[in-house]
């Protein structure tokens, strides 16, 4: 036996494990787990290019065993094993020659940074997070002894000869007091299923019951006959390992189904990543039936490096419109800091996120052109995801220009392309500018609409939470082109003609009317402006100027808008149409009272149609109905 003591440039390493990666301490398994997949793969690669030719690697696998009898955990391979030099070179003599700067930089830290281990290829040492000793049984594939290795977490260790037979290595855990919950089986299951769900190689966790087929001629009441197998606790080759071309739909669907289990609705559609130039890539994407509640859609799509699971915070690799997305990422080529729990934006992840931002869009695409019907019977449950896209990535922009769709308060669908071409003659203003427009409640804006449809305008119907967002970007990319919901003014101001209506009412009378309605509406919710409009539309009409209310709307969801805007009451015009013959009664109207009740009458009627009529004032409007109907 021998004694020494491992290479490190500081002597306190292990206390720095513990302090620096404590709030991330279960990933001791994943780690530990990892080295064993890998020992397991280079021994099928040697086998593969002939250098380990006695070597059956038809079955290898991976054990995890607890014995809680002797407080240990174990993990155990059949992979390439290591000889005693091999220990020495790999587990003793650390290359950490990052040490001191790590510590002077994180001396103040309380380790919500975690870590050190990946980045200085510490991923065994991760096991004295959990264990207060650490023991390694290891036979190489080549003929040479088993080695027997043991540290009680200070840098000494002792080294001596085995009677392991078989190739392969043992690691032996012995559970830290306050670290026992790593010797219950359900706390094991559940990190195996987060982290090693899909490893390269199966994972034998205990075992279960498996029913066999009856033996012929038994009876219909005899049970059937059981044995007890090993418990394989991942799939070795998940769906994004495979071709395109290998899998059908109901593969994909049956993929989706193993990732949430707890998700009943099924996906929508899928896009399966494939790239190994310039950079590894491989992953399937899933666009669920969205909401238009984006704050609760993120941190569904899982990154995995190798198939060891990373985290399920893809911000930074995924562009932000696709963290909504759900499915899986993974890539060998996603620079990953220490602990591999969160990433280092450079280079490669930028083209990464290009890549997926490009691929996603060549998808909609091709969705589109194949089967328009089906694409737009998506569109309302899609479309949150495409609009922040064109809102946030200027690339998408432009791809989505060929598949965004633009609906209408009648269920019709439109590219812009389509939509201004269709409108162009009807919607264009005296001062040749497309006026495109829009509501955003069909209900309550519904007098609104009509009144336009009346006109045959076209209206569209955009009620996602950013459409302030995307609009403005719309208007600065599109020249000569304008979007205003149907609410902002009566409908003739908002596309303005070469005619103007002329008044009834002569500038005295309307002078005179302008200052009785002042007095008896409140200035504080409603500016009075008269128009000649047509004498069939409405007499009063409440409308919210467009740059105001969206303004207002952009504050509040975040960004853009004028500072301070978000606070501010909602503010209304209120249009009274000068050539109704309401509007005349009330002006040559002489009695103050009648005056008063038509005119609060006519605004209650206004507030009614645009939804603003509620409480006392609601319960005013009722009782003076059915006065004037006695």
């Amino acid at each position: 036996m021998s004694t020494g003591t491992i290479n490190v440039s500081v002597e306190n390493i292990f206390p720095l494990i513990k302090k620096f990666l404590y709030s991330d301490h279960e990933i001791f398994l994943r780690e530990l787990i990892s080295n064993a997949t890998d020992a397991s793969l280079k021994l099928k690669h040697l086998a593969n290019i002939g250098e380990a030719n006695d070597v059956d690697v038809s079955n290898l696998a991976i054990e995890v065993k607890i014995d809680k009898d002797n407080n240990t955990l174990h993990i155990i391979d059949q992979g390439i094993g290591m000889t005693q030099e091999e220990l020495n070179k790999y587990i003793n003599d650390i290359a950490f020659s990052g040490a001191e700067e790590f510590i002077e930089k994180y001396k103040d830290k309380n380790g919500d940074d975690a870590g050190i281990i990946g980045h200085f290829g510490l991923g065994f040492y991760s096991a004295f997070m959990v264990a207060n000793k650490v023991e390694i049984i290891t036979k190489s594939f080549k003929d040479e002894p088993a080695a027997h290795w043991v540290c009680d977490g200070s840098p000494k260790y002792t080294l001596e000869d085995a009677d392991k037979k078989e190739h392969g290595t043992e690691i032996i855990l012995h559970i830290s007091k306050d670290e026992t919950e790593f010797l219950e089986e359900s706390r094991i299951r559940e990190l195996l299923v987060k982290y090693n769900k899909f490893m390269p190689i199966p994972i034998k966790f205990g075992t279960k019951t498996e029913t066999l087929p009856k033996p012929e001629g038994a009876k219909e009441d005899d049970p059937a006959p059981t044995q007890e197998v090993d418990n394989i606790v991942n799939n070795p080759n998940p769906a994004w390992t495979k071709q395109p071309t290998e899998l059908e739909d109901k593969d994909y669907k049956s993929f989706y189904r193993e990732l949430y289990p707890m998700q009943f609705e099924e996906p929508l559609f899928h896009i399966h990543l494939n790239v190994d130039y310039p950079f590894n890539l491989t992953g399937i994407l899933y666009f669920p039936k969205m909401t238009n509640d984006m704050s609760i859609q993120k941190d569904k799509i899982q990154l995995y490096q190798n198939q060891v699971f990373v985290t399920d915070n893809v911000e930074g690799i995924v562009p932000e419109f696709l963290t909504m997305l759900r499915g899986v990422i993974d890539s060998p080529d996603i620079p990953l800091n220490v602990s591999r729990s969160y990433l280092q934006a450079d280079g490669a992840v930028k083209k990464i996120s290009s890549y997926i931002t490009r691929k996603v869009a060549d998808k909609l695409k091709s969705l589109f052109n194949e089967n328009r019907d089906d694409f737009e019977k998506k569109w309302n449950d899609i479309k949150i995801v495409i609009e922040y896209g064109m809102l946030t990535e200027e690339k998408f922009f432009e791809k989505a220009q060929k598949f965004a769709l633009y609906p209408t308060v009648d269920g019709t669908h439109f590219t812009l392309d389509e939509l201004q071409e269709k409108i162009k003659d009807n919607q264009t203003d005296k001062d040749d500018k497309l006026v495109v427009l829009y509501a955003s409640n069909k209900e309550e804006q519904h007098s609104y609409i009509e009144t336009a449809k009346d006109k045959g305008y076209e209206v569209l119907f955009l009620d996602s939470p950013i459409v302030s967002h995307l609009l403005q970007k719309m208007e600065s990319e599109k020249d000569k082109v304008s979007f205003v919901r149907v609410d902002s003014d009566h409908i003739d101001n908002i596309i303005k003609k070469d005619e103007e209506q002329v008044s009834k009412l002569n500038d005295e009378e309307k002078e005179t009317l302008k200052t009785f309605l002042d007095e008896t509406i409140p200035a504080e919710k409603f500016s009075v402006q008269l128009e000649a409009m047509d004498s069939g539309a409405n007499p009063f009409v409440i409308t919210e100027p467009e740059f105001m209310r969206r303004m207002k709307e952009m504050q509040k969801t975040g960004g853009g808008g004028m500072f301070g805007m978000g606070n501010m009451p909602d503010m209304y015009n209120l249009i009274v149409n000068t050539n109704h013959e309401l509007v005349v009664e009330i002006l040559n109207t002489k009695t103050q009272k009648k005056k008063e009740r038509l005119v609060n009458q006519a605004l209650d009627l206004a507030k009614l149609s645009k939804g603003l009529l509620k409480g006392s004032d609601m319960t005013a409007f009722i009782k003076r109905s059915y006065e004037m109907i006695k």
